[in-house]
Parts: structure tokens; sequence; C-alpha cells
């Protein structure tokens, strides 16, 4: 397209500096629908890319759209899938935010933390094997890191054609892992990474620094509140568990992945702490009731309010099957102790192989961990991680060895699993939002030389900056 133009509008100079006046407007007149090709009709031309629809939203364009995507990269010719994205279109002068959340696409008009930071465009791409963005039939040996990675930058070097300034990658939680290891194989594609509360579980069965997390995290008054509450419901686990029947049979619960209703609601119970830290403040302690004289409703309600009793139910599950599936193949997933539950809990925190249909076989792959933690610490060109201190997430965070360029790790005080740049010291804050506009090509120059002075360059938009009420599985990132 610009070569095209270009060529039109060279000629029309040409034409200008030859005093034919009238070829000159014809000239002009012939570059004019070249110069107006609407940004739909640049995205609709990439092969395999499909508009599902558009949908209006003040100083955007708003699209969501289907990109035809390989099976298997490494074997593209073995048929391909649709895999759904949305396209938040500011302007091809921008720079681009490449968000994944890890899980299913938002199909509204939303704005991660980075993309006001820079006021950009923002693509956001459904991880593949959530539904609708799963191959039929599913091969369930296609859904790793490498291939997910591998979609991103097909998408991505697809996008750059017309999206040619800087691209930073970003996400939270399962998102910023999946930024990460689209990093560490892809390298070269972006000009810079934001992973926020990214956990990191380089040896699956080493897990005491979650241990050590809980032994400590807030104060010991909300600690051992919490713990009697936990207590609370497996002692009082055959009236709850009657209660967990008829709220099942009155919504249309089944328990068949799991095995059965007991199995699920000691599941439920056993997130209750780390659910607690992973979505709550210490200040809403005061919220959780005194185990010894709360009532079984008010033991239920705190335990549903907090971990969802719907969670482990066959309805709860299959949104995630695809990641208890990596969980138990490659991203591992953690086995805490509970000292106080002792006699009381029958089966530990269960693996992922207990979330995931029988029928879809599961083979853990040691080392795939260890290789991104290794490649981080030695590699990593551009990067920033942000944690929350009492998120239970970061207790396993990346870490940055001395062969690093231009990276950082930095943790909100007091923050959870909702940690952002904006919770960040000041200085932090700063530097942080210093260097996410350096690396968009777009920091002012105030910014550039005083990070202290940097700020995001967009407005604040509570619709397209909200944060979304749907919270991700439990005792998962």
């Amino acid at each position: 397209m610009r070569k095209t133009l270009g060529w039109l509008l060279s000629l029309v100079v040409l034409i200008g500096t030859m005093g034919a006046a009238g070829s000159t407007a014809q000239a002009a007149t012939a570059a004019e629908p070249a110069a107006a090709t609407d940004i739909k009709d640049q995205i609709l031309g990439i092969p395999g890319m499909s508009l599902i629809e558009e949908k209006p939203y003040p100083g955007y364009r708003f699209f969501v759209l289907n990109y035809e995507q390989p099976v298997d990269h490494r074997q593209p010719w073995k048929g391909t899938f649709k895999q759904r994205l949305t396209l938040l279109h500011k302007d091809v002068s921008r720079p681009s935010v490449f968000f994944t959340s890890g899980y299913n696409v938002n199909t509204s008009p939303r704005r991660s933390e980075p993309t006001t930071i820079v006021d950009g465009n923002q693509v956001s791409l459904e991880y593949r094997f959530f539904t609708p963005s799963r191959p039929d039939p599913a091969n369930w040996s296609n859904l790793d890191i490498w291939q997910a990675a591998s979609d991103q930058h097909r998408l991505f070097t697809a996008l750059k054609k017309i999206y040619k300034k800087n691209w930073l990658s970003t996400g939270g939680s399962k998102g910023g892992m999946t930024a990460t290891y689209y990093e560490r194989f892809y390298p070269r594609d972006m000009d810079g990474v934001v992973a926020y509360v990214a956990p990191n579980d380089v040896v699956n069965d080493e897990d005491s620094a979650y241990d050590r997390f809980f032994a400590k995290v807030g104060t010991k008054e909300c600690r051992d509140r919490l713990n009697a509450v936990q207590r609370e419901a497996l002692v009082r686990r055959e009236p709850l568990e009657a209660k967990y029947a008829v709220a099942a049979a009155e919504n249309g619960w089944t328990f068949t992945t799991v095995g059965n209703l007991d199995k699920a609601y000691e599941a439920v119970v056993l997130d209750y702490v780390w659910a607690f830290w992973q979505y709550s403040l210490l200040g809403d302690c005061g919220s959780v009731p005194a185990a010894a004289t709360a009532s079984d409703q008010e033991i239920w309600d705190t335990i549903d309010a907090i971990s969802g009793f719907s969670a482990y139910s066959d309805q709860g599950l299959e949104t995630y099957t695809p990641y208890y599936y990596q969980a138990g193949t490659q991203l591992g997933s953690p086995d805490i102790k509970q000292p106080h539950l002792k006699g009381l809990s029958r089966y530990g925190y269960q693996p992922p192989r207990n979330f995931v249909p029988r029928d879809i076989p599961m083979t853990f792959q040691p080392g795939v961990m260890a290789d991104v933690d290794k490649w981080v610490r030695n590699n990593a060109d551009r990067m920033l991680f942000v944690y929350g201190q009492n998120d239970p997430w970061g207790a396993e965070p990346f870490r940055l060895g001395y062969g690093v360029r231009d990276s950082y790790v930095m943790i909100a005080p007091g923050a959870n699993h909702g940690a952002n740049v904006a919770k960040l010291m000041d200085g932090e804050k700063a530097l942080a939002t210093a260097k996410i506009l350096q690396w968009a090509g777009v920091a002012p120059a105030a910014a550039l030389a005083d990070a202290g002075r940097a700020a995001p360059l967009a407005a604040p938009d509570a619709q397209l900056d909200q944060v979304d009420p749907e919270r991700e599985p439990q005792l998962r990132p």
C-alpha cells in the first residue's frame, strides 16, 4: 500500500514539475482512494482474517475477528483452526500492544495498562484451545507454550505490515506467563514486555516457597482467622455438603470430572485461604466471620464468596480445561502444606489431572519451565515484571540474572493478584512508566530527561480501563 501510494505521489510531483496541471489533478485524484483505504479493509486483506463484528467506541475502531492458524505450526499442512481476537484500533501512527489473558478473549472494548500508558492500539488474542478457538477434532498434544507463542508470532507478523510502529506484549497472571514465553521463543518480535503477576514454577515438586508465604503474609490475626474458617468448613463437612447437594441440584451441577461431590467440596474449601489473598486485601480480614461462633450459613457464604462452590463442578471446570491441561503437562501447579487441616483433609491439594476429563491424555514434561526461567535470567531485554506483595502467586516469581539488559522486577506493596504499575511505589511507578513509553518509542522529551515526569499518554476511560469481573480459576494463575 505504501509503495503504491509513494509511486503515485512521485508521479504527481513529476508531472507538476512539467507544468501539466490537468494531469496533476488526475494523478492526485487517482491517489486519493489508496490514501483513504479503510483500516477494516486493510485488516481483512490479511489472508485468513475474517470479521465477526465491529462495535463502535468513541475515539477507536473495535473489531472482533477470526484468524486462521495452523493446528500445528511445525506441520502447518495438517489443518487449521479459527482463532478469535479483538483489535482496538487507535491509529497506525501509534504503537501497538499485544495482550493476552491466557484464557478466553473479552469481546467488549478493553484497554490494558500499557495501552493506556502509550495511548496505542491493542490486539487481544484468545489462547488456543479455549472455545471457540479450539481445533476440531482437538489433538491436545498441540496445546503447549511453543505452539501458543507461534500463534502470537504469526499474527504479529501479519499485523506488523499495517501497524509498523513499536510493539509491546503484556498480560496478567497466565497472560503474563504467556507474554514471557512469547519473548523466550520469539525475542525479536516485541520492543518490550510488561508481565504482570506471572508465576514461575521452575520445579513442579518444590513448593516450599508457598508454605513460607502463607506463614508470614498479612498479620497473624488475619492468618489465624482465615485458617479457622477453613478448618471449620471441614469440621462441618456433613451439614455443609448437604447444602452443597441442594445447591448442585438447583443449579444443575455435576461432578463427573473431579469424581464426586465430596472431592469437589474439599477442593473448594482448600482454595479458601489462597483465594482470599489472591483477590482480597489485608483490610478485608474484618469481613471474615469468627469460625467458633459462625452459623453454618455464615461459613457457607464466606467460602462461596471467596472460593465459589461452582468452581469444581463439571460446568465450572469445562471452560478451564485447557488451563488444567497445561498445568498438568508443562506449567506446573502448587501443592502446599496446610498443617491446621491435619486429620480433616481427605485429599489434600488435588493435582490438575483431577480437573481434566479422563479421555484427554496428560503427561507432565519436566524441564519446560526451567528452560524459560534460565532464558529469562540470562537473556531478558526490555522486560518488566510486576508483582503484588500479598499475592500467593508471587511466591515463585521470575528473577533476573547479571546478563539481562534494561529489565526489572518490581513489587507493589500490599497489593494482591491485581498488582499493576499504578500500584507501585512512586519512584518505581515513574521508572516503569518511563520505560514503557521509551520501549514503545513515544516517550516525551520531559520523560526521557526525568523519569519522574513520565505519565500515561491516554486519558482515563472508565469503560475501557475497567477490570473485568470474571475471575480466573482458583488454585491456578
